[in-house]
């Protein structure tokens, strides 16, 4: 198979959805590996290195798209990019349709056989190639939360961690999954007064038994939301419900419950966001504010460590994408019911329940998309 790796073009994207080292797995495997020149660049990766593994350097994405049966991405793929897709080709990478009816529309009409990244799934419920992006949002929400914070950046200037004699702020991480855990953890460690918000009881026992008294737990019903929300200095939302659009946890009337400069950072804007007030930012202009809350709204959030991230990525990918090229889209998804979870268009049919409830689009059984 020839597994193509453009160079992404969203702005501030530096990570690549291919790493030298999994591009030598491929090839050793007998697989065609064409990556864009400079596609790596931005994660630490020259060019040099994709042709040490035995991949073929192409000059252009136009070229790349052209050829390839297999597309690797990390983000979705740009209106541009959409253009150059084709029935009969795959292309694995994230996707996040729930909110965007442009590209599924695009998507669809290119008849391109789509798997999402954030919705393949693992034996435990988990979202194994969701996970590592998420741990490292997770991670970076109060680091890019604390700059939101600081008065020069048009926030209330305040220190996460106190000084001895005055108080720390006060952290609401709505969401105890693995972006919310990874929040919490850092947040804590820190000096921030952490409080964990999720409506799963169990989660929350989880969360207290292996944390301690590292932060707090609270139920999330609407009133006890409103009032974290209400009393803290940054709230981070960190909600994911697989496929579909993030629920709307914090509306527009509750900012004026907050303090003056307070920061809000939405880990779920990939999904549309859990804020009202959410919308998109990128890393160059990252931060606005609507009625005196600092929105940090990056839809991108690993792509400012982009080694790490693409590393963690590549981690993650390398077993499904070579299942994928060693067996074909088929029989991978037959063979293994998670990877078939990912299945989100084939051949001008949207197969992903969730998006077809949020764009209400009809929907295709993805076994059904298997027998086609």
């Amino acid at each position: 198979m020839r597994i193509g790796c453009p160079k992404e073009i969203k702005p501030q994207e530096f990570r690549v959805g291919l790493t030298p080292h999994a591009a030598r797995e491929a090839v050793s495997h007998g697989h065609e590996v064409i990556v864009e020149a400079g596609a790596g660049a931005g994660s630490g990766f020259p060019d040099a290195d994709y042709l040490a593994a035995g991949a073929r350097l192409v000059p252009t994405a136009e070229e790349l798209f052209a050829a390839a049966d297999l597309i690797v991405k990390v983000k979705e793929p740009q209106a541009v990019e959409r253009r150059r897709l084709r029935a009969g080709q795959v292309l694995f990478t994230y996707l996040h349709l729930a909110p965007d009816p442009e590209q599924t529309r695009d998507l669809l009409e290119s008849g391109v056989t789509a798997i999402a990244y954030e919705t393949v799934t693992d034996g435990r419920g988990g979202l194994p190639l969701l996970a590592p992006m998420s741990e490292v949002a997770g991670k970076l929400a109060p680091q890019v939360g604390a700059w939101t914070l600081q008065k020069a950046n048009g926030g209330r200037g305040v220190l996460l961690g106190g000084v001895p004699g005055v108080g720390p702020a006060k952290v609401a991480v709505i969401g105890g999954g693995v972006v919310g855990t990874h929040a919490a953890r850092i947040a804590a460690g820190m000096g921030a007064d952490v409080t964990v918000l999720d409506r799963s009881l169990p989660r929350l026992r989880a969360l207290d038994e292996a944390f301690g008294g590292l932060f707090r737990t609270s139920y999330a019903s609407a009133g006890n939301t409103a009032e974290q929300v209400a009393e803290a200095d940054m709230v981070i939302g960190a909600v994911l419900i697989p496929g579909a659009a993030a629920p709307k946890l914090v509306s527009r009337a509750q900012l004026s419950s907050m303090k003056p400069g307070a920061a809000i950072v939405d880990v779920a804007i990939d999904q549309g966001g859990c804020f009202e007030t959410s919308r998109p930012t990128t890393h160059q202009d990252p931060v606005y504010e609507v009625d005196g809350v600092m929105h940090y709204c990056v839809a991108n959030m690993p792509g400012a460590v982009a080694r790490t991230s693409t590393l963690a990525l590549g981690n993650a990918t390398m077993p499904f994408l070579l299942a994928l090229a060693d067996k074909g889209w088929k029989r991978a998804c037959e063979d293994d019911p998670h990877l078939l979870a990912g299945l989100n268009t084939h051949a001008g049919h949207l197969t992903y329940y969730a998006v077809g409830r949020a764009l209400e689009i009809d929907v295709l059984s993805p076994q059904l998309a298997l027998k086609m």
